[in-house]
């Protein structure tokens, strides 16, 4: 299940490169006015704990600032550093709390010691290579951070320039509508695992479907199903009194904040299930 934290790691933490494998290669017009701008990293020296000269203030320095004060959890600060700022700066301290859970989270994945493993200066575009953890495989991989400079300032690249102009247009309310999204998301993930579920548990039980303890206890659904933490909807399974017949809705536990969209999945005369989503004022859908 993709956690709103998680969607946050694919931004600041992965998605900062524009793929996730090392690009690290000596081409295009090198700024040479900068002596940290060599020393491109290729993925063989960077496994084996190659360094590179940081000059202050360049794209390796603003790169590892970032990362001191997001693990540090001056979360503000760093994101100040990127090309999301428009979406926190309107922000008070206390709508920033809002989102304290997930940046913690995120906080937590930041590696004690970042790598800098290379890094190219083209103007006013430069590409640092860093050692950071995969947000989907937890695994460490070498990834390169895009830069742009701005006046005289070093801003990192975390979305493309489509997301970058949602982000302005939005501003403060970009997070609160990308929380509504990825919730939105997760909840028709989640009516998917559940519909998978009891197709498992009527195979195993002569026809009978389950509510949604019983499907957690036997192994087929995730503990995420039976609260809102981490997902932000509420989950319920109605059964036929024969119990060979169900439907499953998914509402918002806090409408309008962790969810617009009110779903239900319901079986046709042949057993298929389908998926059904209105904006039903954060009421659960009936069939």
């Amino acid at each position: 299940m993709k956690k709103l934290s998680a969607l946050f790691s694919a931004i600041i933490l992965a998605a900062l490169s524009s793929c996730s494998a090392v690009e690290s290669k000596n081409t295009g017009a090198v700024n040479g006015s900068s002596k940290a701008a060599v020393n491109a990293a290729s993925a063989s020296s960077a496994a084996a704990g190659s360094k590179i000269e940081i000059t202050e203030g360049g794209p390796a320095d603003t790169v590892r600032i970032f990362y001191d004060k997001l693990r540090n959890k001056k979360f503000r600060e760093a994101i100040f550093m990127t090309n999301l700022r428009p979406a926190v700066e309107g922000l008070t301290d206390t709508e920033l709390q809002d989102f304290s859970v997930d940046f913690e989270q995120l906080a937590g994945q930041v590696p004690a010691q970042v790598d800098i493993n290379g890094e190219i200066i083209t103007g006013d575009s430069a590409t640092v290579t860093v050692k950071l953890p995969n947000a989907d495989t937890g695994k460490t991989e070498v990834q390169p951070i895009k830069l742009v400079k701005e006046n005289t300032v070093w801003v990192i690249q975390t979305v493309d320039p489509a997301a970058e102009a949602r982000i302005k247009k939005e501003g403060n309310r970009y997070l609160y509508n990308l929380r509504v999204e990825t919730h939105q998301d997760e909840a028709r993930a989640m009516l998917d695992r559940i519909a998978k579920a009891q197709m498992v548990q009527s195979a195993q039980n002569g026809g009978l479907y389950a509510d949604i303890p019983t499907l957690v206890s036997a192994g087929f659904m995730p503990e995420d199903a039976r609260t809102s933490a981490s997902t932000g909807y509420n989950y319920n399974v109605g059964l036929s009194s024969d119990k060979r017949s169900y439907y499953a809705t998914a509402t918002p536990a806090e409408y309008g904040k962790s969810g617009k969209l009110s779903f239900i999945v319901e079986l046709d005369s042949k057993g298929a299930s389908h998926l059904t989503s209105k904006d039903n004022g954060g009421k659960p859908l009936k069939q």
